[in-house]
Order: C-alpha cells, then sequence, then structure tokens
C-alpha cells in the first residue's frame, strides 16, 4: 500500500513562533503514524503571492484584456503555468489531507497563504462550474485550517466584540476549501497563545499532539449540498422551493451561510456535530 500524504501549507514569518511550534507538533505525529508530511514554508520559500502574467508561460489567449482566471485555466490545461505553481499543484495531488497553519490576519490568511490560494487553486485544476462543492474535484481529499489569534475565544463569540467567529470562517471553510470539493474538518483554534502562560501554550500544543492521533477519522463539517439547488443559470443556482417550504419549520437556517433569515445553527463552522442542514 502506498504511503498516505500529508500537506501542511505554513504561514509564519519567526521561528520559534507558536504557529512553528503547531506545525512541527503535526510533522512529527503524522510521521510517528506512518504519513509522509510535506511543509511548504510560504516565507522561507519566499512564495509569490501577486496574480500576474508572469504565472502564465507562452501567449495570452486574450492580450487585449488579462483575465487571470481564464488565462491561468487554458495555461494548466496546456500545461503552460510557471513552476512555482506546478510544484504546488503536485503537492496538492497527492495530498489526501491539507492543513493550513496560520495566525489570523485581519480575520482570514496572512497575504502570502492568499496568494498560495489564488495561484495554485486554480480553474480546471481546483474547480470548475460543473465540479464544485459536494460534487468538486477534491471531493475524495480533506483539508482544514489551523491557526493562532490575537484575541480571546470570547471574544469571538456572537455576542463578542468581534462577532461570531462561525462567520468569519465561512468564506474560507465554504467559499474556498469546499467550493473545491475538499471535505473540511472542524479547525484547531489556538485562542490567544501570546496572551497565555507556558503551561496554557503547552497544554494547548498536547490537545493539538491527541487530537491529531485520530484526526483522519473524524467526521467533517456539514454544509449545504449541491442537490438542495437548482445548478441552473435560468434557476439561478436557487435552493429549491421544496427545500425552502421544509426548512420554515425549522428553528434555524441551514448553514452559517444559507441562513435563510433565521438564526444560524450553532458553531455550524467549528464543530462536525453542529449542522442546520435538512435534506
Amino acid at each position: 500500500m502506498a504511503q498516505k500524504t500529508v500537506l501542511i501549507v505554513y504561514a509564519h514569518q519567526s521561528v520559534g513562533s507558536f504557529n512553528e511550534a503547531a506545525c512541527d507538533v503535526a510533522v512529527k505525529e503524522l510521521e510517528k503514524q506512518g504519513y509522509r508530511v510535506i511543509v511548504s514554508d510560504l516565507y522561507a520559500m519566499n512564495f509569490k503571492a501577486s496574480t500576474t502574467q508572469d504565472d502564465i508561460i507562452g501567449d495570452l489567449k486574450k492580450p487585449e484584456l488579462f483575465q487571470y482566471g481564464e488565462e491561468t485555466m487554458h495555461a494548466w490545461q496546456e500545461e503552460r503555468l510557471s513552476g512555482d505553481i506546478v510544484i504546488e499543484q503536485q503537492k496538492v495531488k497527492e495530498a489526501e489531507l491539507i492543513i493550513f497553519q496560520f495566525p489570523l490576519y485581519w480575520f482570514s490568511v496572512p497575504a502570502i497563504m492568499k496568494g498560495w490560494m489564488d495561484r495554485v487553486l486554480t480553474q480546471g485544476f481546483a474547480f470548475s462550474l460543473k465540479k464544485m462543492y459536494n460534487n468538486g474535484i477534491f471531493k475524495d481529499k480533506k483539508a482544514m485550517l489551523s491557526f493562532t489569534t490575537g484575541a480571546t475565544q470570547t471574544m469571538f463569540r456572537p455576542d463578542g466584540i468581534n462577532g461570531d467567529i462561525n462567520v468569519t470562517l465561512w468564506p474560507l471553510q465554504n467559499g474556498t476549501l469546499h467550493f473545491c470539493g475538499f471535505q473540511v474538518f472542524a479547525p484547531q483554534i489556538f485562542w490567544a497563545p501570546a496572551h497565555c502562560p507556558p503551561a496554557v501554550r503547552t497544554a494547548m500544543l498536547d490537545g493539538w499532539r491527541a487530537r491529531l492521533q485520530g484526526l483522519l477519522e473524524e467526521k467533517p463539517l456539514t454544509f449545504a449540498p449541491c442537490e438542495l439547488f437548482d445548478l441552473s443559470f435560468e434557476g439561478g443556482f436557487m435552493l429549491s422551493a421544496k427545500v425552502k417550504k421544509k426548512q420554515e419549520s425549522q428553528p434555524y437556517g441551514l448553514t452559517t451561510g444559507h441562513h435563510l433569515g433565521k438564526p444560524l445553527p450553532p458553531d455550524n463552522q467549528i464543530s462536525a456535530e453542529a449542522s442546520g442542514v435538512k435534506n
């Protein structure tokens, strides 16, 4: 049996950071379990974040109006993407699981990691209008976010000053990872390690190590499947009338994003057990 591969896409500038420690824990624990672990250390690689014509080798299809998505799709089809993108796409192809390890910047990933997503997850390679969400290209792969915050957990509650963490995570987990088909594990959140004493930081890492021991057997987060929608331009890719009718009697919306004007299903984006989805 071929050795299974895990890719860690890692973004932190500093040696000795808590993020580096979390990354190291994952590498050692997963290797201990027999996995081949690849780390894309984006800052060490000086990975280019900007999406430019330099990502395409050869002539553009429509040089009069450069459209990055269209041009990189054609370049992927014709094997004309720049070498750094090709290398990362090969890592994605080989990986059963991708872990994104990073500090939360402005309620999202650092720019260098966003650039990795923009450049590596090209149309055709990672998604298409016919292959998205639960029918997506990477539907047999798993992915997750593992990140640190500068804020405490209470600050990211529905009544906290930063608002509901589930809302914060929806664009990344649904709009990027699940859109490409990934089964998304609940995030590993390290709450404000910079403001915690050493014993608490050690306990955080111990908890991450323990979780990794059974991570690949975890149930992924629940999202609204494509089958609930009219997947046509005529139908507007809208939730079917039948599903809307059925949801009228439910106390919560379908998901964090598909709330239907109802209260959000609690912890829909941080717990695999929480779901408002009713087929």
